[in-house]
């Protein structure tokens, strides 16, 4: 690990391990190098060349210009633009949309029309194993249910999307269950009366006060108190917010206010990836995740504004509802709860929260957006390092899930996605080499 018990020890985000060759050989070489995509000498009404972190940007401008008629964005990597989609909108606004660089897409289902939908999946099936979030780029809902949703409960699911419409929602089984990762960037301990912890630092910040701290996942910060950096070791920081369910992040002191804490992401065999910015994600978008367990690992962004109802593993009947989450295709393990979520030119996009499969079979991520993290806390990134990100986030949805998610995105966009593992509910927690006796944090990831 890179923290080091010393006067002025330097903090880094590290994994621990290896990290996968594939995904190291798409950021490193590039991690720094610049994206162009300027629109000089664009025509008029012409689609905007883009990066994907501009994307936000973009669509909030495009937003406002629409007004109600805005039904979601996406951004399509091929061809680096702005994908919009609009619904009953005149030619005049949708003029107005060209001019401003995206493609306009006449849809079918309104944001109105979609978050009625999520809203009524909300109140009529909120069932543990279950998530649903928007897809812009079917302008649909999309639901899907683990392999724990049977028998009345999956009648009810099915019987709530089919009552949506089939223009209006698509119903997914997924063969894995939702659990929490807990085991993740760099390492961290702690011990509990139901036994060992692990959990990964997300990104190192600075808190309001000015102190050195990181961000990791709420549910570790709920499930313990105190966290070491390296197995059975004395303590080295302290959680001082916490928050799970309905939002899943944690900020964590360092005890030793000498500590140096870098906004840098160590990806393994020496290299690193400086962290510039916390950024909002959007769909479509090319990212990388790096967990204590599996290292670092590759995909896209496939929703935004996600909801995933996970079985409360402190009450066997309630439900640990967690919304507002970065849905992505990128493979977790236990043990990467709280770990990173970036691009590869250091925007700090989201903290490890839950998902399932795992990175033999794949499956799907969920991941708690860093811009809500510090915006609730106060904290900035590294040394002081700013909040803001690449653009405004689409915030469609609202905590339904049922947002607009700009971006774009290959890959389809599931909810439970398919995995390793059959606990059910909010997972199990990855031991600190300790036996995994089932002791679990309740959670996402």
């Amino acid at each position: 690990m890179s923290h080091k018990r010393m006067p002025k020890r330097k903090a880094a985000i590290a994994v621990g391990g290896v990290a996968a060759l594939g995904a190291a050989a798409l950021l490193l070489p590039h991690a720094n190098a610049a994206q162009d995509g300027g629109d000089q000498g664009r025509a008029a009404g012409t689609a905007r060349t883009l990066k994907a972190g501009d994307a936000p940007g973009l669509a909030a401008q495009v937003r406002k210009t629409l007004g109600a008629a805005f039904a979601g964005s996406y951004y399509d990597t091929a061809k680096r633009q702005l994908v919009v989609d609009v619904a009953g909108a005149g030619d005049d606004l949708v003029a107005r949309a060209e001019r401003a660089g995206a493609v306009v897409r006449q849809v079918d289902n309104s944001i109105a029309e979609l978050r009625s939908a999520a809203g009524t999946l909300k109140s009529k099936a909120t069932i543990p194993g279950t998530s649903w979030a928007v897809d812009p780029r079917t302008n649909k809902v999309l639901v899907t249910a683990d392999s724990t949703v049977t028998g009345a409960r999956w009648d009810r699911l099915e019987s709530t999307v089919h009552g949506l419409g089939s223009g209006t929602a698509t119903l997914k089984r997924s063969a894995g269950t939702f659990k929490t990762f807990v085991s993740g960037g760099d390492a961290i301990f702690s011990q509990t009366q139901e036994g060992g912890v692990r959990c990964s630092l997300g990104f190192n910040v600075t808190a309001s006060d000015g102190s050195p701290a990181f961000l990791t996942a709420g549910h570790c910060g709920v499930a313990a108190k105190q966290w070491s950096d390296s197995q059975g070791g004395r303590p080295v920081a302290t959680v001082d917010q916490a928050t799970f369910p309905g939002n899943d992040f944690a900020l964590v002191k360092y005890d030793d206010a000498g500590t140096q804490a870098p906004s840098e992401v160590n990806v393994g065999n020496g290299q690193t990836v400086q962290i510039n910015q916390a950024a909002d994600a959007t769909v479509g978008q090319s990212v990388f995740r790096m967990g204590s367990t599996t290292g670092l690992h590759d995909g896209q962004v496939t929703g935004l504004d996600a909801t995933v109802n996970f079985q409360s593993e402190t009450d066997p009947g309630g439900v640990d509802t967690v919304t507002g989450l970065i849905q992505t295709n990128v493979c977790a393990e236990p043990g990467d709860s709280g770990g990173s979520l970036f691009t590869q030119d250091g925007s700090a996009l989201g903290l490890t929260s839950g998902g399932s499969g795992d990175c033999t079979n794949g499956g799907e991520t969920f991941f708690q957006p860093v811009t809500a993290a510090l915006q609730a806390t106060g904290a900035t990134l590294g040394a002081g390092g700013g909040q803001a990100g690449a653009g405004g986030q689409d915030d469609t949805g609202g905590q339904d899930g049922a947002g607009d998610q700009s971006g774009a995105g290959a890959g389809d966009q599931s909810g439970a996605g398919a995995g390793a593992g059959d606990e059910s509910g909010a997972g199990d927690q990855s031991g600190d080499g300790s036996a995994d006796d089932g002791s679990a944090m309740t959670g996402t990831n």
